[in-house]
């Protein structure tokens, strides 16, 4: 199995702007006029959930806690990685308010449905500055065992590396910058690996060899590329995420004004791929520079029985 079927998400009690992370996350962009973020995130949280079950994805939803304050607990990815051999991924965070999101009792949790063997924790890198974000910082082929990778202060070549040659991964790296030309964060709002397909916006890979080679890449594991524009890109059309439900049906997730960013070929062709399932996220979106990708933790762990009990 390389789509995931079971999730794992963080339920949010303080959201908010983090200016910890405001720094190198452009996509970040706050409520001018005060409103209760905290609560708004939530309910579109809690619907977004909903959606999720009700087209067939076994979602497992932790509650964050108040102390310590993690106001982006909502994007656990970035954390933490689970794996189709039973390991379980711990990654070097860039903001020290995002470290203390890594939670043992998750793992506790989560073992008692799926066979969790080993845990890897890449954390030590945090003392040399140096970091990996998890499937923010990384695009996973699972399928073809290819990780992609555009550098930014929160993506560093020797912690990559190291997962690649941890997990049997081959490593592709490149740099992606905006229009303004600074690099992008996370390489998941600029670029989603599908089965079938990718989704990237091949513009921001400014060298013409690196855009090619990634290109390259894509093409000859055997997906079709759809590319999308700068203007999509910043309404996270990059930030997708292909799950597969309990019938078998593949699905690609977004967030609303993803889905409304696209046009009707784009749309015809992810459709021939993916159910397109979307929801209102743009509170999240502007106050944490993160969309429905950065939502979501896959679990591919084998399952302990032959029946996961939802959380």
């Amino acid at each position: 199995m390389v789509v995931a079927r079971s999730i794992m998400m963080v339920r949010p009690v303080a959201f908010r702007h983090n200016e910890q992370t405001a720094v190198n996350n452009k996509f970040q962009q706050p409520e001018k006029t005060p409103v209760n973020v905290q609560q708004l995130a939530l309910e579109q949280f809690d619907n977004f959930v909903s959606l999720l079950q009700a087209n067939g994805i076994t979602v497992h939803t932790f509650d964050d806690t108040l102390q310590p304050t993690t106001p982006d607990s909502i994007f656990p990815n970035n954390w933490v990685t689970f794996h189709e051999d039973g390991t379980a991924i711990l990654y070097p965070m860039y903001a020290p308010n995002r470290r203390t999101e890594k939670r043992v009792d998750i793992l506790q949790e989560l073992r008692n449905q799926y066979m969790l063997n080993t845990v890897i924790d890449f954390g030590y890198f945090e003392a040399s500055n140096k970091f990996l974000e998890g499937t923010g910082s990384m695009v996973l082929d699972r399928l073809n065992r290819i990780a992609y990778m555009c550098a930014s202060q929160r993506s560093s070549n020797e912690v990559f590396q190291s997962f690649c040659q941890k997990m049997d991964y081959i490593p592709i790296t490149f740099e992606a910058l905006d229009e303004n030309g600074f690099p992008i964060y996370h390489t998941n709002v600029m670029m989603c690996i599908g089965t079938k397909f990718a989704i990237m916006h091949s513009a921001s890979i400014h060298d013409a060899n690196e855009r090619l080679t990634v290109m390259r890449t894509i093409r000859q594991s055997g997906k079709e590329i759809i590319s999308i524009s700068n203007k999509q890109l910043h309404r996270f059309a990059g930030n997708m995420l292909e799950l597969t439900n309990k019938s078998g049906q593949n699905l690609l997730v977004m967030s609303e004004q993803a889905y409304l960013s696209l046009n009707s070929e784009q749309i015809a062709c992810l459709e021939k791929y993916a159910k397109l399932i979307y929801a209102p996220l743009d509170v999240i979106e502007k106050n944490g520079g993160g969309s429905a990708r950065c939502m979501i933790a896959e679990i591919l762990l084998p399952i302990k029985n032959d029946i996961a009990v939802r959380h």
